[in-house]
């Protein structure tokens, strides 16, 4: 019959009198600290979570739109429709124009010397019959669809200056807070192909002309640098696959 043996334990944490003697003595090692479980704290409910301003601006349009069919918080609702209102007026104010404007001579002062301060006009003195003024017109126009914060005018360069030269044509000026700000004559001044991103590459080697009413100031020159060195980074290649092709065809 086999033995059985019982071993007896206190609760944990527990000592006899024995032990705290022994302990005294430097016997025993000190005796652990009773285990004491966590404090409870439950989880926290997202829903009773106040929807301040913070919390506001850290969400998505489309997640507060399906919140606001959701929660009933009238605090989330007003915080809500303060931002959606902010953004339309936002919207509202920013200045689009994205084409290239016709104007006379009595236009002019109205049209761009007038202009907003925080808009840059884009004026092209032009004569309709000119290949050159074409061309340039057809790159100004791409750059209007381009960057519609940025106002394109055209005009007939008799009628804004009197006795204007035709061997001038085509003709930039650029005007910001009424005052002109660089000027472009002649067709040369924008490379041997003139190309959209050349003229681009131009206008804005000082000033942040082009703007696609995304980003301002310093921040939009930057953008739009950059777009025009990735786009003449991509023809160059694509110009030197199809020379390749050509050679390996021959």
């Amino acid at each position: 019959m086999a033995d059985y043996h019982y071993v007896y334990k206190d609760i944990e944490g527990a000592s006899t009198q024995w032990d705290d003697i022994q302990r005294k003595l430097g016997n025993l090692p000190a005796k652990p600290p009773p285990f004491k479980p966590p404090p409870f704290m439950p989880a926290e409910d997202e829903d009773a979570k106040r929807r301040d301003k913070s919390w506001i601006d850290s969400k998505t349009e489309e997640e507060l739109e399906d919140l606001e069919d959701d929660i009933g918080d009238d605090r989330f609702l007003e915080e809500y429709r303060k931002k959606r209102l902010a953004k339309m007026m936002a919207a509202a104010r920013l200045v689009r124009f994205g084409s290239v404007i016709s104007i006379s001579g009595s236009d002019f002062i109205q049209e761009v010397s007038q202009a907003p301060p925080e808009v840059w006009v884009v004026v092209i003195l032009y004569k309709e019959g000119f290949p050159a003024c074409e061309l340039l017109m057809r790159c100004l126009e791409e750059l209007a669809r381009r960057y519609p914060a940025t106002k394109f005018v055209k005009i007939i360069s008799t009628d804004c200056i009197p006795n204007y030269p035709d061997y001038n044509l085509p003709t930039v000026l650029v005007y910001n807070n009424g005052a002109v700000k660089a000027n472009y004559v002649g067709l040369q001044c924008f490379g041997r192909g003139c190309t959209p991103e050349g003229v681009a590459l131009v206008l804005c080697q000082s000033n942040p002309v082009l703007d696609d009413g995304q980003s301002g100031g310093g921040s939009s020159r930057k953008s739009v640098l950059g777009q025009v060195h990735q786009k003449l980074t991509q023809k160059t290649a694509a110009d030197h696959e199809d020379d390749d092709d050509g050679s390996s065809s021959d």
